[in-house]
């Protein structure tokens, strides 16, 4: 960088006034990792970060991630001063009620906020998603002489990311996917809330990266002009990702308390940042940022210019591939193919006419194999388990083999695929499904949660659903997992009957934008079930009326996925011997309730309140269903190991049972 009037030193310095001003203010907050990471940050944001403050949704923008989000305040601060839309005023609204300043980053709070981080290490595993959605697309799409996508990840990361075990499963994969475009800042302060981290973290981080196959440097985290040269090395190797470990002093500029965890989650108090003040030179009022270094920070212009010169190349690969231009600019905007709908529809009705007595999870497979052949955006993968999850198509190509592919082996990484998975749909360009058995949504739970609070398109296939799956025993007989995802906001589940609701499922995880869909599927075999068309048409509506009854029921035996078969026997004896009993299958409840008044009564009138709910999962799901009169039959316990058939006929998922408990109500 050429001599200029405001040093790099004063630049830097304008983060760490701003954050610890805004911790101040708030009264909370964490004033350390900003302080300690700001010439980091200068040097990167200033000179390398490809950027356009005036549209942070510029497609080929470098992703920069703060993974340690705890020090949120070194991003805002960034984004204030090269000239986003977050002014001065929402700095010092930090951490307050409906402010674009949250506590920790929050994607979609703040423009330049490129995904939610807080949970330590998973900042770092969407960056890997990143990192692979830049490549594949890129390849998909580029060609010689027009390189439309390629840009670089950029992730500051602390100890504590990297402690998380997330992090070993991330930065495992991304070695062996030679992920040369993935930059990661290594905070190495030493310390951590408890302390100096050498007590419990005495790994030679650069020994570990080192043997996931990437590019390792070091430098002072202090020295800008380390730094920079450390930056154009990473850039040079594109066949490794690269770990830059700095060596930074928490809080540096504290006099008394840098280097301390004393400046790691808390306002250093007033007497604490005037001396800091004056040890960095810093004599201005808190919050003011003299004009010579606002403009020495503004990126507005070279970011207009940056795009501006995108947006060139893009006219000239339209002329020169007009119908690959169309499908890069529709994947871009997140539109599915006009046709997709019609072709679904029909797919649907070919299933309701083939009766296919199959898993679930065979006529996921089916319909992947459908729809991935319309819709190239499709990325899946599994963890380990293809054969199980039946996750492949024929057009399954791995991309750890095919640059351009659609499938990732994740191996054992169920926490670490599901961030990876978060962060391609962040990234844009695809729609990734992920699987593994629905026991083991356990490992990936905190991710599954990171997908649905920034409402991203992420569809986790869970096979296995429940003890049916049998002889693997209580260890993997999931009993509470599906009642934990239907109680996560802005989470679809669906659990089908059959391989046409399976169909139905799938279109609407794939049409479904504003949030994650969990698609729960069978190891044995469930039957067909027969269906008019007007039925068919009412599956998408999450829950629906198989077998009614002469007239108006009685009582209405709610029922999903394996369950619907059985149930389905017991209505027609309990009709056979006159009693109004009437089954409702319901897929996928938070898709009902989100129907009209009129059809949910249509469907579960107010009045019948003998009701019986059955499913082979926890029971207490159930009861905002059936009410404090009605019954469940579900699981009060784990499991057991035996053939599947002898497990639902011990725990009391039989026909029997069923017409046992509608009796009960006298």
């Amino acid at each position: 960088m050429a001599e200029q009037a405001v040093s790099r030193k004063q630049s830097a310095n304008a983060i760490r006034a701003l954050s610890m001003d805004a911790v101040q203010k708030a009264k909370s907050g964490h004033p350390g990792a900003p302080m300690g990471m700001a010439d980091i940050a200068q040097v990167l944001w200033c000179d390398f970060l490809k950027h356009n403050p005036g549209d942070p949704n510029w497609f080929n923008r470098d992703r920069f991630i703060l993974s340690n989000g705890h020090g949120s305040m070194l991003i805002y601060s960034l984004l204030h001063l090269t000239g986003y839309d977050l002014s001065n005023d929402d700095l010092q609204q930090f951490r307050q009620f409906d402010s674009k300043t949250p506590g920790h980053p929050e994607y979609g709070y703040t423009p330049g906020v490129e995904t939610t981080t807080g949970p330590l290490g998973q900042g770092l595993a969407n960056g890997v998603g990143m990192a692979i959605a830049e490549r594949t697309l890129a390849a998909q799409f580029n060609r010689e002489g027009h390189e439309v996508i390629d840009h670089n990840t950029y992730v500051f990361a602390g100890d504590g990311c990297l402690m998380e075990g997330i992090s070993h499963e991330v930065c495992s994969l991304a070695g062996t996917l030679n992920l040369g475009k993935l930059v990661v800042f290594y905070d190495d302060n030493g310390i951590s809330i408890d302390g100096e981290v050498e007590q419990w973290f005495a790994d030679d981080t650069g020994k570990r990266f080192e043997a996931y196959g990437w590019q390792v440097l070091s430098v002072d985290g202090h020295d800008p002009d380390a730094i920079s040269d450390a930056i154009k090395q990473a850039q040079s190797d594109t066949a490794r990702p690269t770990i830059i470990s700095c060596k930074t002093i928490i809080g540096f500029g504290s006099p008394n308390k840098q280097g301390t965890s004393a400046t790691h989650g808390a306002p250093l108090g007033d007497e604490e940042i005037a001396a800091t003040r004056e040890a960095l030179d810093w004599p201005h009022a808190p919050f003011v940022i003299p004009e010579d270094i606002k403009q020495a920070w503004d990126a507005t212009e070279q970011g207009f210019s940056a795009e501006s010169a995108w947006k060139e190349k893009l006219v000239i690969y339209e002329e020169e591939y007009p119908e690959l231009a169309m499908e890069l600019v529709r994947r871009l905007k997140g539109q599915l193919p006009g046709y997709f709908s019609g072709m679904a529809d029909e797919y649907i009705a070919e299933c309701q006419k083939a009766e296919d007595n199959i898993p679930s999870r065979k006529a996921s497979q089916n319909s992947i194999e459908a729809y991935a052949a319309l819709l190239p955006e499709l990325i899946g993968g599994s963890a380990d388990l293809t054969g199980s999850n039946l996750t492949n198509w024929s057009g399954s190509s791995p991309i750890s083999e095919k640059a351009d592919g659609n499938y990732i082996y994740y191996g054992v990484r169920e926490f670490g695929m599901t961030a990876i998975a978060t962060g391609m749909a962040l990234h844009g360009g695809f729609i990734p499904y992920t699987a593994t058995f629905l026991i083991f949504m356990e490992y990936a739970r905190n991710a599954v949660r990171m997908s649905a609070l920034m409402k991203q398109q992420s569809i986790f296939v869970y096979t296995h659903d429940s003890i049916g799956q049998g002889e693997d025993g209580p260890t993997h007989q999931p009993i509470e997992q599906i009642a934990n995802l239907r109680t996560t906001p802005n989470m679809s589940v669906w659990r089908p009957c059959d391989n046409v609701e399976t169909a139905v499922a799938w279109k609407a995880a794939i049409e479904k934008q504003n949030g994650p869909t969990s698609l729960v599927f069978s190891r044995q075999n469930l039957p067909h079930q027969a269906r008019s068309d007007e039925q068919v048409q009412a599956i998408s509506r999450g829950a629906y009326i198989l077998k009614d009854c002469a007239s108006e029921p009685t009582v209405i035996v709610l029922a999903t996925g394996s369950e619907v078969a059985i149930s389905l026997a017991a209505v027609e004896s309990l009709q056979a011997e006159g009693v109004q009993a009437r089954l409702v299958s319901i897929p996928c409840v938070d898709v009902f309730e989100a129907q009209d008044a009129e059809y949910q009564e249509q469907v579960l009138p107010n009045a019948v309140r003998q009701r019986v709910a059955v499913e082979a999962a926890g029971v207490d799901y159930w009861r905002k269903l059936v009410g404090l009169d009605g019954k469940v039959i579900g699981m009060n316990s784990f499991g057991e190991s035996a053939p599947g058939a002898v497990l639902m006929e011990h725990f009391g998922f039989t026909t029997e049972n069923i017409i046992a408990a509608v009796k009960s109500f006298g």
